[in-house]
């Protein structure tokens, strides 16, 4: 009985140990670095869609500064994003996915905060390169939030402010030296349930983002 016993302690301490080391916590983000990056015009020069990535971890300045240039605050007074919304409803929800789980980027509070621990990369695309590129972004629209909205006038604008969002995720990226690329074919469902959406919550696109690999 005493052998039972420690046996089943050493199990649920081994159990206690491996979910601890598996618990997904908050990210507290950088402040932007303003003054980084190539000018504008030649951002746009550069511009382009790229598949190709290494695996490489993006550094938390990098995640920082994409963040913010994606939707981040600019307007601390009023709240107003770097992305435009219609209404201003801010309706469109960035959720970082990244080889150890997926998080929810909190604009007001500068984080990423905790959705699922474990590898949900490949879920967010159907795509070879997702799985090992090192961060996929998934823009989510949360549909309760344009509840007074006509139904084909909400799909309209959560669309349209999700292209926003991206076309300054593709800026940042240029200027950065970051390889991007949007993305639509999605198993919605699959990943909707693997990040725990509300029905209203709807994914609307994905796009990933990482150092070009080396052609």
């Amino acid at each position: 009985m005493k052998n039972i016993i420690t046996v089943l302690a050493a199990a649920l301490f081994l159990y206690c140990t491996v979910s601890y080391a598996e618990e997904l916590k908050p990210v507290q983000l950088l402040q932007p670095q303003m003054e980084s990056g190539k000018p504008l015009m030649q951002a746009l020069k550069d511009r382009k869609s790229v598949r190709s990535f290494l695996p490489k971890e993006l550094p938390l300045q990098v995640i920082s500064d994409l963040l913010w240039a994606a939707n981040g605050i600019n307007r601390l007074d009023s709240g107003k994003r770097t992305a435009p919304t219609a209404q201003n409803l801010q309706e469109i929800d960035i959720y970082v996915v990244k080889a150890e789980g997926a998080y929810l980027y909190d604009a007001k509070a500068n984080l990423l905060a905790p959705i699922a621990a474990g590898d949900l990369r490949k879920s967010t695309g159907t795509q070879e390169f997702v799985k090992n590129a090192p961060v996929n972004l998934v823009f989510v629209a949360d549909m309760a939030k344009m509840a007074g909205m006509l139904d084909q006038d909400a799909i309209f604008y959560a669309a349209t402010d999700t292209g926003f969002i991206s076309e300054n995720v593709y800026l940042y990226c240029s200027s950065a030296g970051l390889a991007t690329v949007v993305r639509g074919l999605i198993d919605k469902a699959e990943l909707s349930k693997a990040m725990k959406l509300r029905p209203e919550q709807n994914i609307i696109l994905a796009q990933t983002v990482g150092y070009p690999a080396e052609e």
